[in-house]
């Protein structure tokens, strides 16, 4: 919803929510507009991730025809594999564009990932997963906000930040803190594609 506020245009904005991705499943997703990029599909199974560094050396363009890094998905369960399968998360030849996947179905008490021995020579965070995720998994109102102030270039409101980390609803004053330029009819379809609950009252940030 942040990203949205600060990049109405969806095709410069980095991350992404679709609760309607399909009739049962909602996705998180993240694009950087270099090649770089990442999705996070929420099911009644479950969680499935995949990213993609495009300068990992596990990408799937190392080998001439394409090929997943050995051991990426092939432990992928049965439940998750309409994801591995999906083409827009794979080449046109439907590999599948990933230097790093995991899941956690909902009866597992941790993530789980394939048996993949990532290099250990040539650069560190090989498959890309730490730096691609780390907002995500920071959690920080304040790991967000400095994210954007160096992706979108501006000053971005920390105590706004907070109040969506917070999940609390959206008001055009909280719109208007974080992007003067945007108004909430302007955020409409994003809002409901989004799912984010609105209010017509006006909140005063504290």
């Amino acid at each position: 919803m942040l990203d949205a506020i600060l990049s109405p245009g969806w095709d410069s904005r980095f991350y992404s929510f679709d609760s309607r991705w399909s009739p049962t499943e909602e996705m998180a997703s993240m694009r950087d507009g270099c090649g770089n990029e990442y999705s996070i599909v929420f099911s009644s199974a479950g969680a499935y991730a995949r990213g993609f560094d495009h300068e990992s050396p596990m990408s799937p363009y190392r080998d001439n025809p394409l090929a997943p890094w050995p051991g990426l998905v092939d432990s992928v369960p049965a439940v998750f594999r309409s994801c591995v399968e999906e083409p827009a998360f794979s080449e046109p030849d439907g590999t599948p564009r990933a230097t790093v996947c995991f899941w956690r179905e909902q009866s597992d008490v941790a993530w789980r990932s394939g048996d993949v021995e990532v290099p250990a020579e040539g650069r560190e965070d090989a498959d890309g997963a730490d730096w691609l995720f780390d907002v995500l998994v920071d959690g920080r109102p304040e790991a967000y906000q400095q994210f954007a102030e160096e992706y979108y270039e501006i000053t971005v409101d920390l105590v706004a930040v907070r109040h969506v980390y917070a999940l609390r609803q959206l008001s055009q004053s909280i719109v208007s803190s974080l992007n003067p330029d945007v108004n909430l009819d302007d955020l409409a379809e994003d809002i409901a594609q989004i799912g984010y609950a609105v209010t017509d009252t006006d909140v005063v940030l504290d």
